[in-house]
């Protein structure tokens, strides 16, 4: 019989080796839970919408204006096939934007009867918060702004918590006509 050790063995002597040599990995001490959701500016304030509110972001798409309607519906875009409702979201809740066309965005809500986009100022993207950050007292807001926003994290900046269903009930944002 021969004296040679089988490949296998080498590689099991090495990889016991490996793990003797090797550093231990850093004990996390605590997992932290997170609260993810799309971050945006909205009238000059950051705010943040629940991951599941939000079906699709876009850049500001081109849209054909539609007469007799209020001066915050831009007007309807063809997305695929679809003809989306484009609203200026600022300009529904009193403000003014000069954010230039390219920087803005519209996040696209499509649950249960609503189909629509909603024009913000600027995405800031995924954003992830320490649950233990959430607060219900939130600064002064606009007092048409209130009525959406159901909390905020706190951190480096306050971000309001924009709740899309609560406009989605909202009777004057669903009453669009002149």
């Amino acid at each position: 019989m021969s004296d040679t050790t089988h490949p296998f063995d080498l590689l099991l002597q090495l990889a016991a080796h490996c793990r003797r040599q090797a550093a231990g990995l850093p004990a996390q001490q605590a997992v932290a839970e997170t609260w993810s959701g799309i971050g945006f500016r909205l009238a000059g304030q950051p705010m943040v919408a629940a991951m599941g509110e939000v079906s699709e972001i876009l850049h500001e798409p081109r849209y054909t204006a539609l007469p007799r309607v209020k001066s915050w519906v831009r007007g309807v875009a063809n997305v695929r096939g679809r003809l989306l409702p484009i609203i200026d979201l600022s300009h529904f809740l009193g403000a003014s934007s000069n954010i230039p066309r390219k920087q803005r965005r519209v996040l696209v809500l499509d649950r249960d009867e609503l189909f629509v986009g909603l024009l913000v100022d600027e995405l800031f993207g995924m954003q992830h918060f320490p649950v233990s950050s959430f607060t219900t007292t939130v600064p002064a807001l606009a007092e048409e702004l209130r009525p959406f926003v159901v909390g905020a994290y706190t951190g480096e900046q306050v971000s309001l918590i924009f709740n899309f269903r609560a406009l989605a009930r909202d009777q004057a944002f669903l009453d669009v006509a002149i």
